[in-house]
């Protein structure tokens, strides 16, 4: 396997047939943030993993068409990959079984984001440490008028973004280090500075994301939605 660069984002194979914890896990993993691909069973997964070379599984014990660590037997002879498995079982019995079976590490559902997190990061290749970039613009007009194709509608989505903005620095401030309470005002943030063309907060946003308990991170970020509020 050809190891995936720090400077991109890790790739992360999630298999979860459960549609609500396929959707926390994936949502959860890519606030890291990483690359997540999404299988519902082990048929799918192999697919997968044929075609692309991935940093880290997360692996569901049960699956639909079988046990979750089946997948690291077919796979031993051409992969080096390291897997985390996820079950709802608590017994030791089931843990150590999972273990001895190649697993690296073994979480318990349900579980929190900070918990996820942790051990992701513990396995993951993350992308080298970085600043977020004070000389970019704090609005890109080319870029939210392409985006969005007029300029009244720019406009008008940029007072409502405005509206909306202090609230949401005020919360994430306040949640600083908390990665559960922050994660669905970063990610909502992220996508609407997109839309409007605020890039240096867009920046500041994904590296606070990265480095959620950087206060370096946290600074940078309010002072970039400052910036835009008295804009």
């Amino acid at each position: 396997m050809n190891p995936a660069t720090t400077s991109a984002l890790p790739r992360l194979l999630l298999v979860e047939d459960d549609p609500i914890s396929a959707a926390f896990l994936r949502d959860a993993a890519s606030a890291l943030p990483a690359e997540v691909h999404v299988t519902g069973n082990l048929a799918e997964a192999r697919r997968a993993i044929a075609t692309t070379d991935f940093d880290l599984w997360l692996v569901d014990a049960n699956l639909p068409d079988g046990r979750g660590e089946t997948l690291l037997d077919a796979a031993t002879s051409r992969h080096r990959t390291p897997a985390i498995a996820h079950t709802a079982a608590d017994d030791a019995a089931a843990r150590d079984h999972l273990l001895a079976a190649g697993f690296v590490e073994v979480l318990r559902k349900p579980l929190g984001v900070a918990a996820l997190h942790a051990a992701l990061r513990r396995q993951l290749p993350m992308p080298s440490h970085r600043v977020a970039d004070t000389d970019l613009p704090d609005w890109n007009d080319a870029g939210a008028l392409a985006a969005l194709g007029d300029v009244a509608h720019v406009d008008a989505l940029r007072q409502l973004f405005r509206r909306e903005l202090p609230g949401q620095r005020a919360r994430i401030s306040a949640a600083a280090g908390n990665v559960a309470a922050m994660h669905a005002d970063l990610h909502r943030l992220a996508a609407s500075c997109g839309f409007v063309g605020a890039d240096r907060l867009r920046d500041a946003v994904r590296h606070l994301m990265a480095s959620p308990s950087d206060p370096a991170a946290m600074q940078a970020f309010v002072a970039a939605a400052d910036a835009v509020i008295a804009a």
